[in-house]
């Protein structure tokens, strides 16, 4: 797979019309994009439908979590659009309701989140959560395993436990992905884009390092370079 099949952008924009003139200005090296919570009330599910028309990959990250029934009827809503990913919770009746949406559709991939890449042992510890961040990780990915997901989103730092335990069974999406030399904002659990595939990491997402760029189509090829380097 090629480095700009695993690099997925993340469109975190206040708006389509944005979105699109940074899809324009990063060319045809960006083929995979995530659409947020940002994005999907001011028209995301049809910019999803257009950068699918164009051959480009779309990632939808909506994080379904209610209780089974309504997570199948919204994912089986969410499948007829074409995605590539589409992000539920990691409980075990979200992640049931999720697969039998999703059924046997071979393009949409049920992708388990397991801990977000911004929580640190000290906020899972204030929610009162006192499992290791790796060790819940693990756990998170057994159950998305065991309920028919297809991967997992978690921090490249926990990649290699998962790849350990479950090989080639789960994609591995990892956020939190930040260059040499940049900023971690709000992410607490970061590595740069080459330490997380090294990591096992399947796909990589990235947001800000390419979005806020000075020069968007630089910074994407700067990081695409990094991932074959």
């Amino acid at each position: 797979m090629q480095a700009e099949d695993r690099l997925i952008i993340a469109l975190d924009v206040p708006n389509t019309h944005e979105a699109l003139a940074l899809i324009t200005a990063l060319g045809p090296r960006a083929r995979f994009f995530k659409i947020g919570y940002q994005l999907m009330s001011v028209g995301g599910f049809d910019l999803a439908r257009t950068l699918i028309a164009d051959g480009k990959s779309v990632f939808l990250d909506l994080k379904f979590h209610d209780i089974g029934n309504t997570v199948e009827k919204g994912v089986a809503s969410v499948r007829t659009l074409g995605a590539r990913m589409l992000t539920v919770h990691a409980e075990p009746d979200v992640l049931r309701g999720a697969v039998a949406g999703r059924g046997d559709d071979p393009t949409l991939k049920i992708m388990a989140v397991t801990v977000l890449t911004s929580m640190s042992q000290e906020s899972l510890a204030r929610l009162g959560i006192k499992t290791p961040v790796e060790t819940l990780v693990l756990q998170r990915a057994e159950m998305a395993l065991a309920a028919g997901a297809d991967g997992v989103i978690a921090s490249a730092q926990e990649a290699p436990a998962i790849r350990r335990a479950f090989g080639d069974d789960l994609l591995i999406v990892t956020p939190g992905i930040r260059p040499a030399g940049t900023k971690a904002d709000d992410q607490k659990r970061v590595v740069t884009p080459r330490q997380a595939l090294d990591n096992g990491a399947s796909h990589l997402v990235v947001g800000r390092p390419i979005v806020a760029a000075d020069d968007p189509q630089a910074a994407l090829g700067a990081i695409l370079d990094q991932m074959t380097g």
